[in-house]
């Protein structure tokens, strides 16, 4: 590989002919070896997004010349866009804040700023990283920002439209099954009859209760700090720059973002991140759990529940032929459970600011966004290869509701708790039902037994 040579305030570093990049992304390339993970499209989008937004405040406020800003502008339309994606090359794992993640932005913006104008890459005659692309702005106040900007997108596009169609596959199921007559299941022992149909409701209002707390998180991602600078007191930014470029992001972007009351706070904090990442994580619960009552459901074919069958998606045994798994349930557990990882990752992070700054940042930016992304990927497939394929079995349900010795409740009225508890231990220990011994023992007629334990009566 060829290469050239930069210098920055530690001396002269060699960085790749080819590279937007500069100094300071080359130094972070080679300190930072650790994961080869990168912060995802949506994070460089949003970083683009606030470059653009400042190139164009700093023009307005006469900061910034027309022909540069200009150059800016078009640079960071690029980044927006994803023309120089393979040029952010951080790893997540980092200089604190982000700092070498921010000056990637700046240099490879920088860099093509100045091919636009005539210059060359490696050589900031025409435009500086620092001093004209980075001009009002800190590591401290963009980085938060971007996480604001992207996680917000992120949801908006990635995770509430397949969140939205698993929640409608529910209903319309809930609605299919609902004259499907079943038997309820406490402490996994029989229970109390109940509808199919019923059980799928609480799923389907279970997913709706996590979108409404997520979409009530992301609230809190509207507010954005920038204009604060380092430490939140705007040094080097006029009065008006503050307000200007949180609007210039608004109007870029299409979303009513607002500068935060107190930019102290937003520079001190990643709350935001913090709220949307405790949603992530309630979703990811729920998730969880009605996959795992799906397996069981669906569990058998013969020596199981088999309430339920899941769509065959792959045969599911190396050894064993014919045998299928529920894998798209399981999938969406491992996804939950990474999901909730992450979100004990984001928790530590965030405690972990320290007086005028947090400056981890980064690991907060990735697992946020690998939450959101890899959610919305498995709620959408789980959607398309589960949830719509589902069948009720309606003999399986009849024969376990009919066997269950929880029927026994609907005595309580007319003999009692006590006596009803002794016909279904005699119904157990003989084999028969709640309904053949209740007519044997003389505590029902056969009208009564056929209306009174009817398993449609009584859900």
């Amino acid at each position: 590989m060829k290469y050239r040579v930069e210098k920055d305030t530690l001396g002269s570093v060699n960085v790749p002919v080819k590279a937007l990049y500069g100094a300071q992304t080359q130094r972070a390339v080679e300190n930072f070896r650790v994961s080869g993970h990168r912060l995802p499209r949506r994070f460089i989008r949003a970083q683009g997004l606030i470059k653009l937004a400042a190139a164009r405040v700093n023009q307005r406020l006469g900061l910034l010349d027309r022909r540069r800003g200009r150059a800016i502008e078009k640079a960071s339309e690029e980044v927006m866009a994803g023309v120089h994606d393979e040029q952010f090359v951080v790893d997540v794992f980092q200089a604190g804040a982000g700092t070498s993640q921010n000056m990637n932005a700046n240099e490879v913006i920088a860099n093509r700023a100045n091919e636009i104008l005539g210059g060359r890459r490696g050589r900031y005659a025409f435009c500086h990283p620092n001093d004209h692309v980075n001009l009002g702005q800190s590591t401290n106040d963009t980085i938060p920002s971007a996480i604001h900007i992207a996680a917000w997108e992120t949801v908006k596009h990635d995770l509430l439209p397949p969140l939205s169609a698993a929640r409608k596959t529910l209903e319309r199921k809930a609605k299919a099954f609902m004259p499907c007559v079943k038997s309820g299941r406490t402490h996994l022992q029989d229970a109390v009859p109940m509808r199919l149909g019923q059980e799928f409701s609480g799923y389907a209002s279970a997913f709706k209760r996590e979108q409404e707390r997520i979409e009530q998180a992301m609230k809190s991602l509207l507010e954005l700090p920038l204009g604060g600078n380092a430490v939140g007191t705007g040094i080097n930014t006029p009065p008006r720059y503050k307000t200007e470029v949180v609007r210039e992001v608004a109007r870029i972007s299409g979303i009513r973002f607002r500068p935060t009351s107190n930019t102290f706070e937003g520079i001190q904090n990643v709350t935001g991140a913090l709220e949307l990442s405790a949603g992530l994580r309630g979703l990811a619960v729920t998730v969880s759990r009605v996959a795992n009552d799906l397996r069981l459901l669906a569990s058998g074919p013969r020596t199981g529940l088999a309430e339920i069958q899941l769509p065959a998606v792959q045969p599911g045994s190396s050894i064993m032929p014919g045998k299928v798994n529920p894998v798209m349930a399981e999938m969406m557990n491992m996804v939950c459970f990474q999901v909730i990882g992450n979100d004990t990752a984001v928790c530590h992070a965030v405690a972990a600011g320290q007086l005028e700054l947090n400056v981890m940042m980064p690991v907060i930016a990735h697992n946020l966004l690998a939450s959101i992304g890899i959610l919305g990927n498995g709620v959408r497939v789980f959607e398309e290869k589960c949830l719509r394929g589902i069948k009720a079995d309606r003999s399986a349900c009849r024969r376990w509701v009919d066997q269950s010795l929880a029927t026994a409740t609907a005595l309580n009225p007319i003999i009692g708790y006590q006596r009803a508890a002794e016909i279904a231990k005699k119904a157990y220990a003989s084999g028969r039902t709640i309904r053949e011994v209740a007519i044997s023992e003389g505590v029902l007629s056969e009208a009564e037994a056929g209306q009174l334990l009817d398993p449609g009566r009584m859900v």
